[in-house]
């Protein structure tokens, strides 16, 4: 055989030692409901026992400045799945519908499901989703999710003994239980196993999953006080602290069962809470266990306050991610589809249209992206609420015809010292940014506090 030919059969030979095709990465969101920093012991919390999440943080990245999307469940939720901040959100508070359900989110919503879809990545949302029933265009099988376990309205997962949950969009019962805290199946058990029989079933090809886990959010129901019973605690106090090592055991199965599937090192996974703590300093849950952490941080939730709005978050993704690394940089929930876009190497169509930037590269040790500002707002029962970050700077309003108040974040983390008054040039280009920073939308009207009759 002539040089020229034998090429030609080596050509055409099967290629035995070709390298095998990189997978894509895979992207885990551990999202916590209510979770708080102070809650966690890598943050400072001490009475509260939480190992993995330790773990976690000596093996990644843990932030300080990591913000929610806004201080309440729906709202936070959608600006990470959308990747936009309250100006410009579809969703800007709990909206209950009847019988079942929250304000969906309107058709041809784009979102980090679908991102992860349309680029041949498996996907799941396992555990609360509580952004539109099945019938609606905001169902999580709608918007970009091919799998689907848990709760889907919020309110249902108030009980950790539900009567049902779903599977994709099909009710199943779980008899024995009474929806009231009394039961014997404890919703969080199916969930966890549901999460890594997922992640077992996908572990050749690449995956999206957002694990929204209901824990430790009210009511503070527990199938086991664990190692807190024999505390001197209120049963509240003590079933809130077993919620939180409930969430840090079930992040520990599932970190576990990475390394089992060697997967380790191919998935980038993010632990976050969706808002501050739920509970005020003087409570019984925020005093015992200082979720304000020392005074650190100034509210909680439903408040614009940094005690709100910073929640714990932890990223870690061994080879990628630094180790044993804290982050001071701030970034914000619609930071997130855009992360990811950047992590899988996608394009974002102009229909995304996101307010957010990738920070993949601060993920890996590297500088935070330069960006003009954060903005925030809220609308539940009382005012209207605005907030914007720009620099150092932090202006809060608390309604329409508030005073902007004014923080410096650098000295006062706290936000004990209104500056407002020393430095008018500041509180006027906050007052600017927050109006232009926002659009008007019919269902989101700036509005003042209702009259008391």
């Amino acid at each position: 055989m002539n040089r020229l030919a034998a090429l030609a059969a080596l050509a055409l030979a099967p290629a035995a030692h070709a390298a095998e095709p990189i997978q894509k990465p895979n992207v885990i969101f551990v999202l916590s409901d209510d979770l708080a920093q102070g809650d966690v012991g890598c943050y400072g919390q001490k009475l509260i026992k939480t190992p993995a999440l330790y773990a976690m943080a000596k093996e990644g990245t843990r932030f300080t400045q990591a913000y929610c999307g806004t201080s309440v469940c729906a709202p936070s939720r959608t600006s990470l799945m959308i990747g936009k901040h309250m100006g410009h959100s579809p969703i800007r508070a709990n909206r209950e519908v009847q019988p079942e359900g929250q304000k969906p989110l309107p058709a041809g919503t784009y979102t980090v499901a679908k991102l992860f879809k349309d680029n041949g990545y498996a996907t799941a949302c396992v555990g609360k989703w509580g952004m539109g029933m099945f019938d609606t265009p905001g169902s999580p099988l709608k918007v970009g999710f091919g799998h689907f376990f848990g709760y889907n309205c919020q309110r249902h997962a108030h009980s950790y003994f539900p009567t049902y949950l779903y599977r994709d969009d099909k009710r199943f019962d779980l008899p024995g239980n009474d929806g009231k805290g009394v039961g014997k199946t404890y919703a969080q058990n199916l969930i966890a196993d549901e999460t890594l029989a997922w992640v077992t079933a996908n572990k050749d090809r690449p995956f999206f999953l957002y694990y929204s886990i209901t824990l430790p959010h009210g009511r503070h129901e527990i199938d086991d006080q664990g190692i807190y019973k024999g505390e001197k605690w209120t049963d509240q106090q003590k079933n809130y602290a077993a919620q939180v090592t409930r969430l840090d055991s079930d992040v520990g199965r599932l970190l576990a069962k990475l390394k089992e599937l060697k997967l380790d090192e191919k998935t980038l996974v993010i632990v976050a809470g969706d808002n501050g703590s739920s509970f005020g300093p003087n409570s019984e849950i925020g005093k015992l266990f200082d979720q304000s952490m020392g005074g650190t941080l100034r509210g909680f939730k439903r408040s614009l306050y940094e005690g709100g709005l910073r929640q714990a978050c932890i990223a870690r993704w061994p080879g990628a991610i630094p180790a044993d690394k804290v982050s001071d940089e701030p970034w914000a929930f619609w930071d997130f589809l855009p992360t990811c876009a950047d992590v899988i190497g996608a394009k974002l169509p102009a229909e995304a249209k996101t307010d957010g930037m990738s920070i993949l590269p601060l993920l890996k040790g590297g500088a935070a992206p330069k960006r003009d500002y954060f903005y925030w707002e809220l609308h539940e029962s009382g005012p209207s609420l605005q907030a914007s970050r720009f620099g150092d700077w932090k202006a809060v309003k608390n309604g329409p015809s508030a005073a902007v108040e004014l923080y410096d974040l650098k000295s006062d983390p706290g936000e004990k010292a209104d500056l407002a008054a020393k430095n008018p040039d500041v509180v006027a280009k906050a007052a600017k940014l927050m109006a232009g920073a926002r659009e008007d939308h019919p269902d989101w009207p700036l509005r003042e506090a209702k009259k008391k009759n």
